[in-house]
């Protein structure tokens, strides 16, 4: 199916806007991939929509598959590098027809390597068109994790005393195994690589221990140990990384910092490499950026409703600053770049100041500061503004320099975002006022203060509602009187959802993250504070004439809806 057939559909039914698409269509003719493919690695809308579409349109059934389910006879059926090719999946088999799963079904060439396949095994051949999540998981049955690693070890047993290991260019994870003596090292960092990016974490420790090296992964926040190998592995690992990340071997006893980017599952990944001197050898962290993973649009962050129309209009304003406030690991940085997404247009000038560059993003101007060399925040500001920027992103105000500069871009026509250290949204005015901005520049300058926190998002397969016990109850109903309109759609007793477990989230009960927010906007009320005595307490009850929704309403607001655990949410946020 033609990339333009497919736009025309998504145009025709409102599914995606016409700049998006018309983004979307630039980004495909350049990148050469398919439109459905770009739509579902960039997150932009719900794929069974996609595959609802192309089943109406290729008139062929569109069938979920879960690939856990799939007997291993039927695999061995179609060979991996058919699977890879031709974007199939092998999904049953009886007495005399072999069912498969296309993501592609009018491909010619895929058709006629099933069909010879189909004859080799004499069986008739039915197809179902299949997602794209369906083929990758599919890969995943293909070559797991710790077969892989465990392979890889035995494989070194033979050759007992061999150690060691074998820009922003692309390297190769595997390069130089088929011949290399370090092959099985090789592999072991290929294969911990590629599960770290399919399982979507943010964070790769790998960390040598008295008798073992331990890799663990972050994800969802949560550290968990998924490999255990001999200490003899250890420095061979280390220097392997090293390699990739172009760093130095022979440097252990100092810090280091590095990066490099390789291609897995059809995905540009950015790997930041941290090494760290211990008395039992190197720790390295390694950070995934995956901009499937990190580049999410504000509703799927967990910006919904009021919320997400407060922001809407304020990023619409033609100047102006928008502070992102929250403490370390809140998601700040995501959310400045889903709106640096959403303000991406061809007319407009983007320019970026980060430490460092997580993502990234066609159509914008990123910049990273070398403090080093006399490059930070603040220099660089003086910079941007040479440059007719429409819209400058600071990746954080650290300093009274910097926050005086990004008031002044503010002042003089230009849409500033950034972040800020506070524990809620109420905080940042005095913040600001204390590095040293005068307070009369305020009210002209600032926007919207956005505070955040990070949460785990209830597995939706699992979940069970209950009523709320007494105590919650009479929480949920405090905060409620205080709420605006959007509590009165909830009724009473309160059902709250508890997590249980299931093989969707590995027993865990949770899948990924979503913020809470809260949202103080600048109001001709909030600018006479400001004008007097600008107080935390005087600034609260401005917050509650505006009738700003609190992090702990907001946190209500998504347990009620079965986003969230009501428990998660007290324990994380504080009564105002």
């Amino acid at each position: 199916m033609e990339n333009k057939i497919l736009i025309q559909e998504l145009a025709k039914e409102n599914i995606l806007s016409e700049d998006v698409l018309k983004k979307v269509l630039q980004d495909v003719s350049l990148s050469g991939k398919k439109v459905d493919e770009l739509i579902y690695e960039r997150r932009m809308i719900d794929e069974e929509k996609i595959n609802e579409i192309k089943s109406r349109l290729l008139k062929v059934p569109y069938k979920k598959i879960k690939a856990e389910e799939v007997p291993d006879d039927v695999l061995k059926l179609v060979p991996e590098e058919t699977l890879r090719n031709y974007k199939v999946v092998p999904i049953s088999r009886s007495a005399d027809v072999l069912v498969v799963g296309m993501v592609y079904p009018d491909d010619t060439k895929a058709q006629e390597a099933l069909k010879f396949i189909a004859k080799q095994a004499r069986l008739n051949l039915g197809v179902y068109l299949a997602s794209y999540s369906a083929w990758e998981e599919m890969l995943r049955r293909y070559s797991p994790y710790k077969s892989e690693v465990e392979t890889a070890i035995k494989s070194l047993n033979l050759r007992s005393g061999k150690e060691g290991a074998s820009s922003q260019k692309i390297v190769r994870l595997e390069e130089g195994a088929a011949v290399s003596e370090e092959a099985p090292i090789i592999r072991i960092v290929a294969s911990t690589l590629k599960e770290a990016v399919w399982e979507k974490v943010s964070d790769i420790h790998i960390e040598p221990q008295r008798d073992r090296l331990r890799i663990r992964f972050r994800l969802d926040g949560v550290l968990s140990e998924v490999s255990s190998l001999p200490i003899e592995l250890h420095q061979p690992i280390v220097s392997r990384v090293k390699i990739l990340s172009n760093l130095k071997i022979d440097e252990t006893r100092a810090p280091q910092d590095g990066r490099f980017r390789t291609i897995l599952f059809n995905r540009d990944i950015d790997f930041r490499v941290s090494t760290f001197p211990t008395p039992i050898g190197e720790k390295v962290a390694i950070r995934v950026l995956d901009p499937t993973v990190g580049l999410k649009g504000l509703e799927e962050l967990g910006l919904v409703d009021r919320n997400y129309q407060i922001v809407k209009e304020g990023i619409e304003k033609p100047y102006g600053m928008i502070l992102i406030t929250g403490p370390t690991g809140s998601g700040k940085t995501t959310t400045l770049y889903a709106l640096m997404q959403i303000l991406n247009k061809e007319a407009v000038n983007v320019v970026s100041l980060e430490d460092p560059v997580e993502y990234f993003m066609d159509g914008l101007n990123q910049s990273q500061v070398k403090p080093e060399i006399g490059y930070d925040f603040a220099s660089g500001l003086r910079q941007i503004l040479r440059q007719d920027p429409d819209v400058i992103m600071v990746g954080e105000i650290r300093d009274n320099e910097t926050a005086g500069l990004a008031v002044h871009a503010a002042l003089t026509g230009h849409i500033v975002l950034s972040t800020l250290h506070t524990n809620n949204s109420l905080g940042a005015i005095p913040r600001l006022i204390n590095m040293g901005v005068e307070p009369f520049l305020l009210p002209a300058s600032l926007n919207l203060v956005v505070a955040q926190r990070l949460i785990p998002r209830l597995c939706v397969a699992c979940r069970k509602s209950e009523p709320a016990s007494a105590k919650i109850q009479e929480i949920i109903k405090k905060e409620a009187d205080a709420m605006p309109k959007e509590m009165k759609d909830f009724k009473q007793p309160y059902e709250i959802y508890q997590p249980v477990g299931c093989p969707v989230c590995n027993g865990k009960g949770f899948i990924g993250r979503v913020a809470l927010f809260e949202i103080l906007k600048m109001t001709p009320e909030l600018q006479d504070i400001i004008n007097s005595s600008p107080t935390e307490r005087k600034i609260l009850e401005e917050a509650k004439r505006q009738e700003m929704i609190t992090l702990r309403q907001d946190g209500i607001l998504k347990a009620l809806k079965g986003m969230v655990s009501i428990e998660t949410v007290l324990r994380e946020t504080t009564e105002m």
